[in-house]
């Protein structure tokens, strides 16, 4: 940072609903959005953050302070564009220096019509976020430093945020597809599946490429389906499995239509595997009920314990709603639990090979602590046949 860059001008501002305005420098995209306000605690995976469906709606404050340091490359995105709606940092990103790099942050974030804010102090911005929750926000970039506070209040207190919001339906695929890409690995990067593998319908709440990648590498030949996919459509495919994704907004508002579906190829007595949202719906659709957090989980160091094995897990998380504990029917049972706050991470059903978990176990970014879970999926497919 500059030595007198204290002394520059701001060319960009975070403004809380409550009033609290923060001053920094922008980079990126210029104009201003509004959002809900979130922290992540992950060192690394900006970019695959960025590009993640269940950030809809969401403005990031990367609470590790050296963003942008590694670039951007296309094998990164989890989606074609960036979804999150900006992103909050401690310090200006630097020059890139990786040998994957084909692109700065800030020139990214800028093509792709995403906002950043640099020099903001963002130990404070996050203690705020986990004493008072995820405050409603305007983020505004402006060159020249011209700004309006009253009216970015007013946009930001204006902001309906995320309950009672189905978002999945803005991020799912407009039509089904096909996918064999498997995960990346040294020294030829992503290769296709060849071999006929188990027939898998993944129900596109706002899936993560890594995420369909792990499944055609656990032996998947996974056929993608929209948000809105109705039980027959799904059922039509006369799949050995189907894969309830990740994705953004109010797991009750999306469960309007998502839930039916469920319900119904439960019938089927398919092996189910849901992740994130696809967990949550799982949980609606099994006659439990889900609460908004205070502030949420969003992190790649999140300490999750398994309570068939005993085991603990480092997880990747990125969620604001959970399913409540308490509300879980006679014949599901808690799973995983969370180490940091007790919260719900996990749950299946009795005598059957439906299960899902509350984080990303895609590692991506993260730890690849819980990739068993797609292998466990593709062994109740085996056992199934």
């Amino acid at each position: 940072m500059p030595a007198d860059a204290a002394l520059e001008k701001p060319t960009a501002c975070l403004v809380l609903a409550d009033g609290t305005v923060f001053y920094g420098r922008g980079f990126g995209a210029t104009g201003d959005t509004v959002a809900e306000l979130c922290f992540n605690t992950a060192m690394t995976g900006y970019q695959e953050i960025m590009t993640d469906p269940s950030y809809a709606g969401q403005v990031v404050t990367f609470t590790f302070p050296h963003i942008g340091n590694t670039g951007v490359n296309p094998e990164d995105d989890e989606t074609a564009d960036p979804v999150a709606a900006g992103m909050v940092v401690k310090w200006d990103p630097t020059e890139p220096s990786n040998w994957r790099s084909t692109e700065e942050l800030t020139a990214w974030l800028g093509r792709r019509g995403r906002i950043g804010i640099g020099g903001i102090d963002t130990r404070r911005l996050t203690r705020a976020i986990r004493q008072q929750g995820a405050p409603h926000v305007a983020l505004a970039h402006d060159p020249e430093g011209d700004f309006d506070i009253e009216a970015l209040v007013e946009k930001a207190r204006a902001f309906p945020g995320l309950e009672g919001l189905d978002l999945a339906k803005e991020v799912t695929c407009a039509q089904s597809y096909q996918w064999d890409e498997m995960r990346w690995a040294w020294p030829d990067g992503f290769t296709k599946r060849t071999e006929p593998g188990h027939k898998v319908v993944a129900v596109d709440f706002g899936a993560k490429r890594n995420i369909l990648r792990c499944l055609a590498s656990a032996g998947c030949d996974v056929t993608v389906l929209p948000a809105t996919a109705t039980a027959e459509e799904v059922l039509a495919h006369n799949p050995d499995g189907v894969f309830l994704s990740n994705g953004p907004g109010d797991p009750a508002a999306t469960g309007e239509y998502a839930v039916p579906m469920i319900k119904e190829v439960l019938k089927a007595d398919l092996p189910v595997f849901g992740i994130c949202l696809g967990h949550q719906m799982l949980a609606l659709a099994l006659g439990a009920k889900t609460i908004k957090m205070n502030h949420g989980h969003h992190g790649a160091n999140h300490p999750v314990k398994d309570h068939d094995t005993g085991k603990v897990e480092i997880t990747s998380m990125n969620h604001g709603f959970t399913v409540d504990t308490q509300t879980l029917p006679k014949g599901v049972r808690e799973t995983h639990v969370s180490l940091f706050d007790g919260s719900n991470c996990g749950i299946a059903l009795d005598n059957r090979p439906v299960f899902s978990v509350q984080y990303h176990p895609e590692a991506s970014p993260g730890p690849q602590d819980s990739y068993y879970l797609f292998e466990r999926f593709s062994a109740a497919m085996n056992a199934r046949k």
